[in-house]
């Protein structure tokens, strides 16, 4: 069970912009409402919004798996923000194929790197002139996914998608540091969201085994809280992880291997 903390310093992110994409439930919507309580202004997308959706942001809906998606939901929040300080990529999905790789069609490989990896390819070098424009401090975040480090046949588009997008980041920091730009990546293990339910439940229907059985191997002993990587997003955004760019932060109860 996730433990409540404190209460967050409702000034750390005073005067910070902050554009966050997949931000209408789950990990998305928890990231939104973190930086909310730390002062942040927040736009975020999605297809559509839900009940988890925080009122406080400003939700502008849209499909960001197209170039044309994401210059529209960008030029939207640049007018609504004025600029932007803080950019964090989360917006994903991701469909099993139990039949294996060969059963994925051509079209969801082409999804899957669209929404999962091009989206905040595009997304980033949207923002970047506002980006520069804010100066030294500015932050990328991108939300990764285990399934890029431990991947396996019926998710095998997804993680490729993810695993490329670990690789960019890497890139994108060592290009934006001159600049005083800071890119990281966060990969979540199990976490439970509303999306990656419905996959533990298909992989737990495939092997015949109670659905905890899906997580009942991490080592801290339960599965993640949306709120645990909206944390590690706050850390990274902030000026406490000054000195921290280029980093991939697992954040997974000790489930994944080592990188």
């Amino acid at each position: 069970m996730f433990r409540t903390l404190t209460s967050p310093n409702p000034t750390e992110f005073a005067g910070k912009r902050a554009i966050i994409t997949g931000g209408s439930r789950g990990i998305g919507a928890a990231i939104v409402q973190r930086l909310l309580d730390g002062g942040a202004t927040v736009a975020t997308t999605a297809r559509n919004a839900t009940d988890e959706t925080p009122k406080a942001a400003t939700f502008i809906q849209g499909d960001i798996s197209t170039l044309a998606g994401v210059q529209a939901f960008t030029a939207a929040a640049l007018n609504e923000l004025g600029g932007v300080d803080i950019v964090v990529n989360n917006a994903a999905a991701a469909r099993t194929h139990l039949g294996g790789i060969s059963s994925i069609p051509d079209e969801e490989w082409l999804d899957a790197l669209n929404l999962n990896y091009l989206s905040a390819v595009r997304v980033n070098n949207a923002l970047l002139p506002a980006l520069r424009e804010a100066g030294p401090g500015s932050v990328i975040v991108n939300i990764s996914s285990g399934a890029a480090l431990t991947p396996v046949p019926p998710l095998a588009h997804y993680g490729a998608a993810k695993a490329a997008l670990n690789t960019y980041g890497k890139a994108l920091a060592s290009e934006l540091a001159p600049a005083g730009i800071r890119v990281t990546t966060i990969t979540p293990g199990n976490v439970l969201t509303p999306g990656a339910d419905v996959i533990r439940q298909n992989f737990a229907d495939a092997m015949s085994v109670p659905l905890a059985d899906v997580t009942a191997g991490i080592p801290l002993g339960r599965p993640g809280d949306p709120r645990d990587i909206a944390e590690a997003v706050a850390y990274l955004a902030s000026d406490r992880a000054q000195w921290v760019t280029g980093a991939n932060l697992i954040v997974d109860g000790g489930e994944l291997p080592v990188i």
